[in-house]
């Protein structure tokens, strides 16, 4: 009989007592070692991570780029709208200015009498003129210059040109208007007209020399008289009155 089976203690299983056991995961199942990580599970999961991280960066760059076309629409569009708008009013205005000085060509011409010196005013073709002549009393030149048609005297109306020849003389009027200069309302300057003679000189006075309104004139001696020439909106005349008005200016003294 041998002695081991009748040992409750005796290992079972014919593992002797002193033989080293194997450990767990060296422990062979269906093959494969227990506990060993499964390469080829690995493997497969790679491809599907890649496809998983593509998928969510193209998920990305389609948000970010629909964002970015929403924000095109919304903000950039409409200033590209109002950008192009700008330009073409620009170019429609500087068309219209283009025409409205070439329909000022060729000019129209206005010559007083003797007695006031034969004083010549070169004015634009589009504006009309209404000018009271008198050999006598104190004023012997009155007139007004306008765009299209020419308002009454006492319409409130900044006439582009005034033209008078008074019977007060030289001193006179700029001593009057002296006043204006020293509370600073008007600036005054020696003046000559580009086709007189260097001793045809007069005066300019600049700003407000009728009350509200922003003037420009210029003054010439002649004989006992007075030459008077301006226009009362400097704002919208005074591009003409200085290239045309006085550019031109002429008189006998």
């Amino acid at each position: 009989m041998n002695p081991q089976q009748n040992d409750p203690f005796a290992p079972k299983y014919g593992v002797q007592p002193n033989q080293p056991q194997q450990p767990l995961q060296q422990m062979q199942y269906g093959g494969m070692p227990v506990g060993q990580p499964k390469k080829g599970l690995n493997v497969l999961l790679i491809p599907l991570i890649v496809a998983i991280i593509f998928f969510i960066s193209s998920l990305g760059f389609g948000i970010w780029a629909f964002v970015g076309m929403q924000d095109y629409k919304t903000n950039v569009q409409p200033k590209i709208d109002k950008a192009v708008e700008i330009a073409k009013e620009e170019t429609s205005t500087a068309k219209d200015k283009e025409f409205v000085e070439k329909e000022k060509i060729p000019t129209r011409t206005y010559t007083a009498g003797q007695t006031a010196g034969n004083l010549v005013i070169v004015y634009p073709k589009t504006w009309s003129a209404f000018v009271d002549e008198s050999d006598k009393g104190s004023t012997l030149v009155n007139g007004y210059f306008h765009p299209g048609f020419v308002p009454a005297a006492d319409s409130g109306t900044d006439f582009a040109l005034r033209v008078e020849v008074v019977s007060q003389s030289y001193d006179q009027v700029v001593k009057q208007l002296e006043s204006k200069a020293k509370t600073g309302k008007v600036k005054i300057s020696a003046y000559k007209a580009p086709k007189m003679g260097e001793g045809q000189v007069g005066v300019r006075v600049d700003g407000e020399i009728n009350t509200g309104q922003q003037d420009s004139m210029v003054i010439f001696p002649l004989r006992d008289k007075t030459i008077k020439v301006s226009t009362e909106s400097t704002q919208t005349f005074l591009g003409d009155f200085n290239d045309i008005i006085l550019a031109n200016l002429t008189f006998v003294p």
